[in-house]
């Protein structure tokens, strides 16, 4: 989780880790660590391997990120994003701010 919090901050995003909440996920196998990023809310999801995420991902519906046929359980419209091992939801209505943590987020390895 280090390298995430690492690549977010040298994104210029100012984030803080909500400790006492990891809610379990319909579809996801592995519990998130949640933060919060300018007021808006994000889901990071790192499985053992892309394997894992991967047969999970053949049962969500991305555009929702829930199961497939299954509503979507957020309270505004999810960006949903994959790279490597790790899967996250952000809420946000800010296209600019979903962008910028998706650039920041599947940008390759992170530099040292």
């Amino acid at each position: 989780m280090c390298s995430v919090e690492k690549r977010l901050r040298d994104a210029g995003f100012v984030l803080r880790r909500v400790a006492d909440e990891a809610p379990h996920r319909p579809g996801f196998s592995v519990t998130p660590a949640v933060y919060t990023l300018a007021g808006k809310r994000l889901e990071v999801f790192i499985y053992p391997n892309e394997s894992a995420l991967s047969a999970d991902i053949k049962n969500i519906d991305t555009v929702s990120a829930s199961p497939r046929g299954a509503p979507n359980p957020w309270p505004t419209p999810p960006t949903f994003l994959r790279s490597g091992n790790l899967a996250a939801v952000f809420l946000t209505d800010n296209a600019t701010q979903a962008e910028r943590l998706t650039l920041a987020l599947t940008a390759g390895a992170p530099q040292r």
